[in-house]
């Protein structure tokens, strides 16, 4: 008999693969079900970073008007690199090309990719970006792929933005980094340990903006993530 589980969303980190092959069992994902609504998250918290919507209302809202002080950072004619190149990434990738931005990428399972994304190594995505956006799949290989080594080979003032899998993050590393500014900003979507409870080094740190993983939570999507995971389904079961 065909037996299935059938994820309601596109990661399946979650799952024991390797013992669902072994038991015959098929893992399916709803893949691009959530993909605008993550990459509209990563676009908020890209351009909360670089504008310091944050820092900013905060000001406000006690009084301050910084209009004689602050500077922010205009996204048109800076580089973006792009991790993972899947539907979230390359509908991520045109939102930054519409901001004249120059989009790097790297993802080895990518291919025909659109004009405006330049397919790089990682070493190279590191050392010409301006902000960098992950959106791949946590696995043992790129597990802690932000990380003290790789930081230190990123532009002084990077962006680092994260709505894929905390795992992907060395948060020592990147608070570091942070503190330090050699990190302008950081917004983050997803975490090692879900939920984030108190207290975490990263509650009341400057610099570091946080959303509880809602990128892929709207109502659309979890319409789009209900009909994908239930046609993946259907679609095993037709198989018999």
């Amino acid at each position: 008999s065909l037996r299935v589980i059938s994820k309601h969303g596109s990661g399946t980190d979650t799952i024991d693969k390797e013992a669902a092959q072994a038991r015959g069992i098929q893992v399916r994902a709803a893949i691009g079900a959530n993909a605008a609504a993550v990459a509209e998250q990563a676009l908020a918290l890209l351009l909360a970073c670089a504008k310091s919507v944050v820092d900013l209302n905060t000001r406000m809202h006690a009084g301050h008007w910084d209009k004689a002080t602050h500077k922010s950072i205009e996204l048109h004619g800076r580089t973006i690199g792009l991790v993972g190149l899947g539907a979230i990434g390359q509908r991520f990738a045109r939102m930054c090309d519409a901001m004249g931005m120059k989009v790097l990428g790297f993802d080895p399972f990518a291919k025909n990719l659109p004009d405006y994304i330049q397919p790089v190594d990682l070493d190279t995505l590191w050392r010409e970006s301006d902000a960098i956006s992950l959106h791949c799949p946590l696995t043992p290989e790129n597990r802690s792929m932000i990380n003290a080594q790789t930081l230190a080979k990123c532009k002084q003032g990077v962006i680092v933005v994260n709505t894929a899998r905390g795992g992907l993050v060395n948060e020592a590393d990147l608070l570091a980094a942070v503190q330090s500014r050699h990190v302008f900003a950081a917004g983050l979507d997803s975490f090692a340990v879900e939920p984030m409870t108190a207290h975490h080094p990263f509650h009341n740190a400057p610099h570091i903006i946080l959303s509880p993983h809602i990128g892929g939570v709207t109502s659309d999507a979890y319409i789009n993530m209900g009909v994908g995971a239930a046609r993946n389904v259907l679609d095993v079961l037709a198989q018999a």
